[in-house]
């Protein structure tokens, strides 16, 4: 009795992880704790959404794409990236301002994030490329 006990609340654990996916994890990373899934979803800068956020996947880009923490998280002095893993890393959206910021040395944050995005793709020959791919219509 008591093992099947056991065995119920054990399958009733996995199929309530397997439920809840990768964004209910968290990864520890030198930087510090990471969600696996999370929207990039900015309506302060962005105003009024036309198309939903973005939902990344922290995991399957850095693991198992095994892309480096530098190709995306950067901190840039002297027009080189000087962030390395272990260091803080801030919100795009503390130095990638409002939509209309283009000084010519700072990317606004849409643009920064279609750049570092949708380039990568292209260049990997993965992921998609095109606006619906990423963002599908708001609701």
């Amino acid at each position: 009795m008591k093992r099947s006990v056991i065995a119920i609340l054990a399958l009733v654990a996995f199929v309530a992880l397997a439920l809840l996916g990768g964004a209910a994890w968290a990864a520890k990373t030198k930087s510090g704790e990471v969600k696996d899934e999370f929207a990039i979803d900015n309506t302060k800068a962005f105003g009024k959404l036309t198309k939903a956020p973005v939902q990344f996947h922290h995991t399957k880009h850095n693991v198992d794409y095994k892309i480096a923490c530098a190709k995306c998280h950067h901190v840039f002095k002297d027009h080189k990236n000087t962030w390395k893993e272990g260091d803080k890393v801030a919100k795009c959206a503390e130095c990638h301002k409002t939509p209309i910021q283009n000084d010519g040395e700072m990317l606004s944050l849409k643009n920064a994030f279609h750049k570092d995005c949708q380039t990568c793709h292209k260049e990997q020959k993965k992921g998609p490329t095109k606006c619906d791919e990423c963002h599908p219509k708001a609701k």
